[in-house]
């Protein structure tokens, strides 16, 4: 078995529980697709366009940088928000690696039926 199939152990299901947990937040996700399409942000330009208040935003953020999704950074007076690649890039592998294992689980049990 590769090392992408071998099973998920507790600690990486451990780290990454947050992560999803943050991202089951339909103004979360609108903020991470507002992030991947255009860069890093400031709080000013994350919630225009959007009915909920700065102090709300500000919150969401806060909940994505707390399970590492996301980096805060001054720029003088401001906060500009920006995504945290390598975190994306592990969630990213975590969820091929289930990927594989449902594959392999549909395969098993496509075979069982046609036996």
């Amino acid at each position: 078995m590769s090392k992408d199939r071998s099973p998920v152990s507790a600690a990486t299901l451990k780290s990454s529980a947050p992560v999803f947990a943050a991202l089951g937040d339909p103004t979360r996700l609108r903020l991470v697709s507002l992030l991947c399409d255009s860069g890093p942000l400031s709080i000013t330009r994350l919630t225009a366009g959007s009915n909920v208040t700065r102090q709300a935003i500000t919150k969401h953020l806060r909940v994505m940088e707390e399970a590492g999704l996301l980096r805060n950074n001054r720029v003088g007076r401001h906060s500009v928000w920006e995504l945290n690649q390598p975190r994306l890039r592990e969630v990213r592998r975590y969820l091929k690696m289930i990927s594989r294992q449902w594959d392999d689980a549909l395969d098993s049990l496509r075979e069982f039926v046609e036996d």
